[in-house]
């Protein structure tokens, strides 16, 4: 049985589950809408998510979104549920964003994670999946997939932090912050795939 995150991130990717996905796994990576699409996901199917993004489709750059009224948000982003909560949540990231950073490329660049959870509506799984997917971060995403996973080879923590620490400890003995991100972003995404095949 797999005792390290290495050892499962070797028997992951030995299934080829990112072959139809993109480089980092995540659509679209890098840009804004990954900041939508992480606040969008909470307590929804990412069917569901897809719809919301393409009811957006002219409004996923920062300004634009910024500027659009929370009625005409909440519309768009019915798809994903509890969208009386997300609609100003992700209104008001957006300005802080655009009044913080001045533009996303600087958001990407000096974004900090404590900056992140300091805003409503974003948890530490939220965080650490704008900071890898949106900003190009070395940082693994733990979720309810995750959890699952692990769970599976005997392999449970009682805090998000412990299962980011366990996952994340092997390769950082062994690579650079630069390869870490992308190792972490794909590690993740097999995590997903594997139990959407499997039905963990």
């Amino acid at each position: 049985m797999y005792k390290n995150s290495l050892q499962i991130y070797e028997f992951l990717n030995t299934k080829n589950l990112l072959k139809n996905s993109p480089k980092e796994w995540w659509p679209n990576a890098g840009t804004f809408e990954v900041v939508v699409g992480a606040v969008l996901t909470q307590n929804t199917t990412w069917k569901n998510v897809e719809k919301s993004l393409k009811n957006l489709e002219n409004f996923l750059d920062l300004s634009s979104f910024a500027s659009l009224h929370e009625e005409v948000l909440k519309e768009k982003i019915r798809p994903s549920g509890f969208y009386n909560q997300k609609a100003p949540r992700l209104l008001t990231l957006a300005q802080n964003i655009q009044n913080e950073f001045g533009n996303f490329e600087s958001f990407q660049k000096n974004v900090t994670r404590k900056w992140l959870l300091s805003q409503l509506g974003i948890g530490q799984e939220s965080a650490d999946a704008i900071l890898c997917y949106a900003c190009f971060r070395a940082e693994m995403v733990v979720d309810s997939y995750t959890k699952r996973l692990l769970k599976k080879f005997d392999l449970e923590f009682k805090t998000y932090m412990q299962y980011k620490e366990f996952l994340e400890y092997d390769f950082k003995k062994d690579f650079t912050c630069k390869e870490l991100h992308l190792i972490y972003a794909r590690y993740h995404g097999m995590i997903v795939e594997y139990n959407k095949i499997t039905k963990l």
